[in-house]
């Protein structure tokens, strides 16, 4: 498996982690990585993977390095995820004639991501060029949801029998269950009292994550229930500064708290009321699993992958995209309703149990790279046959 990094601060990269020990059960797996970070290596090594870090000087070199790890393993077969490693890991899978299978985890070409100057605009340019001509060498996609296999279908020219759609998974047992007295505990050290009604959300700050329509929306929550308490967990990004600019303008200060980047969201979930997701655009929204599993309250705009995890009827409270004053009444609904609110915990619970658990998204992905085998050494790519 080829893959950027494994920071741990990504879905694909946290994912990765979860399903790894079931994974690992199915496969003899390598990841490779191409930027030096390795936060998650001795959780995947401790799962049973073997572990590559190449850290090169540029694509080509990339390519160089990662054929001459390809010559010594001589996998039957190569999983690229996430674009960088997409474009290199195909390329160089192609060179060494190995099948190569491709995760499809986002909507990435759409009108919404190449806004920005004229500079982005022509780099992203590039790298669609660069996936779109890499994608031919791929044997068969793996889409996350059924709506990014629709669009990635259309924006790579992918013919649709040519991709399976199999979600992230997550261990029931490593998650563990909502208690009240894990409850209490998470809140403890968070400094928040039992009573106190309490919304999380949590993503890297970057405009998809749309972290700015929530910051709207706890001000008005605020106006209504000075009580409430909201933490916004994830690491900095590009839209850091906006962000607390916007926190003291809209005169949240001492009322919304950042708690930066966290390795314990299953602990900040079980302290959570309500758990938001305000994303502008989503592949499918990997801490949505985590969510159903600890049947935590869950409001979220209605991207259309988003409501695809949802299901129907959905375990989730759902508003348009962007629309703070959407995403407030539902706030304030869920926090009021306490028989919705349970409701929708069981709905996701059993949700997550049919469809998202590691051990049967792990058993999907052993077929998948069967199939990739088996249609490579027929010498036909799936939508040939």
């Amino acid at each position: 498996m080829v893959i950027p990094g494994v920071r741990g601060a990504g879905g694909a990269e946290r994912s990765l982690a979860a399903m790894a020990p079931d994974l690992c059960r199915h496969v003899d797996l390598t990841v490779v990585t191409l930027t030096g970070k390795t936060e998650l290596r001795a959780e995947l090594e401790s799962a049973g993977a073997r572990f590559v870090d190449l850290r090169p000087a540029g694509r080509l070199a990339a390519v160089r390095q990662l054929g001459s790890v390809l010559a010594d393993i001589e996998p039957d077969v190569v999983h690229t995820t996430l674009t960088d490693a997409d474009i290199v890991g195909r390329v160089a899978a192609m060179r060494a004639r190995l099948p190569v299978v491709s995760s499809l985890v986002s909507t990435s070409y759409g009108r919404a991501q190449f806004a920005g100057s004229w500079v982005f605009r022509a780099k992203k340019a590039g790298i669609w060029a660069a996936d779109l001509a890499s994608a031919r060498a791929v044997v068969r996609f793996h889409a996350l949801t059924n709506h990014v296999a629709r669009t990635a279908s259309r924006q790579l020219l992918i013919p649709h029998s040519r991709i399976t759609v199999i979600p992230r998974g997550r261990d029931p047992e490593a998650l563990g269950r909502r208690t009240a007295e894990r409850r209490s505990e998470a809140r403890q050290t968070l400094g928040v009292a039992d009573a106190t009604p309490l919304v999380i959300v949590a993503a890297r700050h970057e405009y998809a994550k749309g972290l700015d329509i929530a910051l709207r929306a706890f001000a008005m929550i605020a106006r209504q229930r000075p009580e409430v308490r909201f933490l916004i967990a994830g690491r900095d990004g590009r839209q850091s500064p906006q962000l607390r600019t916007l926190t003291a303008e809209l005169g949240l200060d001492g009322v919304v708290e950042f708690i930066g980047q966290r390795d314990d969201i299953a602990a900040l979930m079980c302290a959570a009321d309500v758990w938001c997701v305000p994303s502008r655009w989503e592949g499918m929204g990997s801490i949505l699993i985590e969510a159903m599993a600890l049947e935590v309250p869950v409001v979220a705009s209605a991207v259309p992958a988003i409501a695809e995890v949802g299901g129907s009827p959905s375990a989730f409270r759902l508003f348009e995209i962007g629309d703070h004053q959407a995403m407030a009444r539902d706030v304030l609904e869920v926090l009021s309703d306490q028989h919705g609110r349970a409701t929708a915990q069981l709905l996701g619970r059993r949700r997550f149990l049919e469809q998202y658990t590691a051990a049967a998204v792990s058993d999907q992905l052993h077929e998948f790279y069967r199939q990739a085998v088996t249609q490579s050494r027929l010498g036909k790519r799936s939508g040939d046959a």
